[in-house]
């Protein structure tokens, strides 16, 4: 089972998005919203792999038909 195409662009999307904003905003030297910036990156992305990782244990689940 591999996961979705779509899940992996956002993630590098993401990626690239926080990275050269980070960059802007540290040689303006806005270093404090920087990191802010990379922090809400990081939870943003977490927020994905936990959903895609929810996502596999439903499917795996109902594979083995382990229901509640």
């Amino acid at each position: 089972m591999a996961i979705d195409i779509d899940t992996l662009f956002k993630i590098a999307g993401v990626g690239l998005v926080v990275a050269l904003l980070y960059t802007v905003l540290d040689q303006v030297g806005k270093k404090d919203f920087a990191q802010w910036l990379a922090f809400a990156g990081f939870l943003y992305v977490l927020f994905i792999v936990l959903q895609a990782l929810d996502s596999f244990f439903t499917t795996i689940r109902s594979v083995f038909m382990f229901y509640e």
